[in-house]
């Protein structure tokens, strides 16, 4: 392994990994939207213009960071991009849809925003172990639980949002402090299964402090993620623990098992909400999603070009927000997102990342299972759910899509090593994903 130090005079020796892992978790806790945004805020929790140039300054230091390690691991950033390379055509999407978009300005701006996003994704994924990423997730998320209910207990009026009294903690919106509790309880749960890492106690305060402010931000959203993802916990347990053909088995039970849901809520949920008095609309977002498909219908082979529409210049933007009565950011759906960015044929391009992720991971679930995949199978799929009722794919400077994006590429980094060895990887070295699965 080799070993670097920063030697400062007079003063103790600063390992290179001690660095990586602070400006790593440094990184992520400024890509998670938390405390600096609602600092900014004005009283009614909205960011002017001078607000949001301020915050594109806090990328400057991620993109140094990431730069930095790509340039001292470049032979294992090349080797990530070979082991998938539909990732990288993934991102190339984005600039070629400058030609089409009807903002291209804009495009190529968030463009460039969304290839530091993922050249993040793969110094974690080549620099970290899912183990020391769930550590780092872990440190990082519990930050941004803990500091959101220390400020309920000294700010009350600023940890809830303006219009309501749901909790929203150091985010500025409730559904952020959702997510990212939702996270926090997965994370936790990942912990206090691991008994290797020793910190069962701390995974069960954190445990708790996510289920507090999951409920009290009053997420639908993160709770349905949550749910599923204890669902997740149990299948891919099962699933590692079932020999042979008969996985085939139990795969093919979920995916009919899921489908049926999906089904059942697409029939039954409006009358279900209706009968019990709730928003049929989905706090507005069934109109949304008719208006949103016809525009999908309309640009259905290259769509929009990637997140120009839901800006002020695309008229056909006006169109939906005159008739829904408020300007919704996003489709509130990644799935409807992706369609408006990229059409039909970069959905079809993400829809193939996503099943050869999902089936590397659960292969490394099965074969390798003490390496610490579960948490990241599991995630996943929950931010798959999440993205039924909220649009995270493809989203830049956003901790939850650089955590998803580092999952895909770490599912495709090990898996062909993982998949041609009779027995368990080396655990020689778990600094590099070049030296601990000996790839050069």
């Amino acid at each position: 392994m080799r070993a670097y130090a920063l030697r400062i005079t007079s003063g103790p020796a600063i390992s290179w990994r001690a660095i990586e892992c602070w400006g790593a978790g440094v990184c992520l806790f400024l890509q998670t939207g938390a405390l600096f945004p609602l600092l900014l805020a004005d009283p009614d929790g909205a960011l002017s213009d001078s607000a949001k140039s301020m915050l594109r300054l806090l990328c400057l230091p991620v993109y140094a960071f990431t730069l930095v390690m790509l340039k001292r691991n470049f032979q294992e950033f090349l080797i990530a991009l070979k082991r998938n390379l539909f990732v990288p055509l993934m991102l190339a999407l984005p600039f070629l849809s400058v030609m089409w978009s009807v903002g291209p300005s804009m495009t190529l701006r968030r463009a460039i925003g969304l290839l530091f996003t993922v050249l993040l994704a793969y110094v974690l994924a080549v620099r970290f172990t899912p183990r020391q990423l769930l550590l780092l997730a872990f440190a990082t998320v519990g930050t941004c639980i803990v500091l959101s209910l220390g400020i309920f207990a000294v700010s009350p009026h600023l940890a809830r949002m303006p219009s309501d009294d749901q909790m929203r903690g150091i985010f500025i919106h409730k559904n952020s402090l959702g997510w990212y509790a939702s996270l926090m309880v997965l994370l936790a749960t990942a912990v206090l299964f691991d008994s290797t890492l020793g910190l069962r106690r701390t995974a069960f305060a954190l445990l708790s402090a996510g289920v507090v402010c999951l409920v009290a931000s009053g997420s639908m959203t993160a709770i349905i993620a949550t749910i599923s993802a204890y669902c997740l916990i149990g299948f891919y347990s099962i699933l590692q623990r079932t020999p042979g053909m008969s996985r085939i088995v139990i795969v093919l039970l979920f995916v009919q098992m899921s489908v049926g849901l999906l089904i059942l809520l697409h029939e039954f949920l409006v009358p279900f909400l209706e009968a019990l008095g709730k928003d049929a609309t989905l706090t507005g977002r069934v109109p949304l999603w008719e208006l949103v498909d016809r525009q999908i219908a309309d640009h259905l082979v290259l769509g929009f070009g990637y997140q120009a529409f839901w800006t002020e210049a695309n008229p056909e933007a006006w169109v939906i927000w005159s008739k829904i009565q408020w300007m919704a950011p996003h489709a509130h759906n990644g799935f409807r997102d992706t369609m408006l960015s990229f059409g039909i044929i970069g959905m079809s391009l993400f829809v193939l990342i996503l099943l050869r992720a999902v089936r590397q991971g659960a292969v490394l679930q099965c074969r390798d299972p003490q390496y610490g995949w579960l948490w990241l199978n599991v995630f996943t799929i929950m931010i798959l759910v999440m993205n039924l009722t909220e649009s995270i794919f493809f989203v830049q400077n956003d901790a939850i899509f650089i955590l998803f994006t580092t999952a895909i590429i770490m599912f495709s980094l090990y898996a062909p090593v993982v998949s041609t060895r009779p027995g368990p990887p080396s655990r020689r070295s778990l600094c590099s994903t070049a030296e601990e699965l000996q790839i050069r």
